[in-house]
């Protein structure tokens, strides 16, 4: 499994995504600039040139011809994926975190950081198919949890939100009126900060990850706490392979308490666990600084590794992996 070694950032890597047919990857990173590679050699694409603070997530519609982003500079941008032109920019009173458009790509969810006064947000924005019709508007606002909304992902068939963060509760919203409509238990729940989520390739599970060294798997539609794996090291990033049965879990120590640049002091692997058995079945090395950002191909036969060293590694799989049984 030999690596493709991205250098195109400055700055911290902060969040992967591929598009649904795998052949291009979006990367945000604290450098302003969110760019797209070929995702099979690692080229690089092109750039968003716009953003005038760290981009925290972006997400990109079922076509692949609009990316969403979401930055520090208290905006979220849309962008034309081919020519990188600017379509809108929705302005907001503070920090834009995560961004996710909804199945049809017609809605875009996006949550805003607390911030001078004012709280962390959950807006849902209408898309419009035509640019020209844009508007800022938003048609939901939620106001509640206490701290910073890490992710806020859309729910089945397009009906419910799903946010987690800072408070360490996942909530379940209905996407029209904003009710509460369930959250996670507290005693089985995460016990500090989540930061990170990531759905299922059919939605009907979610996997999360915290700072207090673990990841959990969660049913989409009850909330009911399925497998948890525990690791040695705060979880930054999570994914879950859309071919077999296996999850990968990234993070390390704070960068500000790294005292060396040997990359195992640190525990800056990449974790793989298998689903069922939340047994560790291997790591990969390679990062010199947490790990940050994570993404399987939605071909399942590659994952992508972001990090706070500012560089992204595309790992292929070889045959061998696929036969991995413990």
């Amino acid at each position: 499994m030999r690596p493709i070694l991205m250098k195109g950032h400055e700055r911290p890597l902060t969040f992967l995504k591929y598009n649904r047919e795998g052949d291009l990857l979006f990367s945000c990173g604290k450098d302003h600039i969110p760019t797209v590679w070929f995702a099979d050699n690692g080229e690089r694409l092109g750039t968003y040139r716009g953003h005038n603070g760290a981009v925290w997530s972006c997400d990109v519609s079922w076509d692949s011809m609009l990316l969403i982003t979401g930055s520090a500079d208290q905006s979220a941008k849309l962008w034309n994926v081919q020519t990188g032109q600017q379509f809108f920019t929705f302005n907001f009173d503070s920090p834009a975190r995560a961004v996710d458009f909804a199945v049809g790509d017609k809605l875009a969810v996006i949550t805003t950081d607390p911030f001078m006064g004012h709280t962390s947000s959950i807006q849902v924005k209408r898309i419009a198919t035509d640019p020209e019709d844009q508007t800022a508007e938003s048609v939901l606002v939620i106001k509640g949890p206490q701290g910073r909304i890490n992710r806020a992902v859309w729910g089945p068939l397009n009906h419910t939100i799903i946010s987690a963060g800072e408070d360490t509760v996942i909530r379940v919203w209905d996407s029209e009126t904003g009710k509460l409509l369930n959250e996670s238990d507290k005693e089985l729940g995460h016990r500090k900060p989540i930061t990170s989520l990531s759905k299922s390739a059919d939605g009907s599970h979610f996997i999360t990850g915290a700072l207090d060294k673990s990841a959990k798997l969660w049913d989409t539609r009850t909330l009911t706490l399925i497998k948890t794996y525990v690791t040695e090291r705060p979880v930054n990033a999570v994914a879950m392979s859309p071919l077999v049965d296996h999850v990968v879990l990234g993070g390390g120590q704070d960068a500000s308490a790294v005292t060396t640049t040997d990359h195992r002091a640190g525990k800056f692997e990449a974790k793989f666990f298998d689903k069922i058995l939340q047994a560790e079945i291997g790591g990969v090395k390679g990062h010199f600084g947490p790990i940050n950002a994570l993404a399987f191909n939605p071909d399942g036969k590659s994952f992508s590794s972001g990090g706070e060293d500012g560089y992204i590694r595309l790992h292929p799989f070889d045959a061998d992996y696929f036969d991995i049984k413990i």
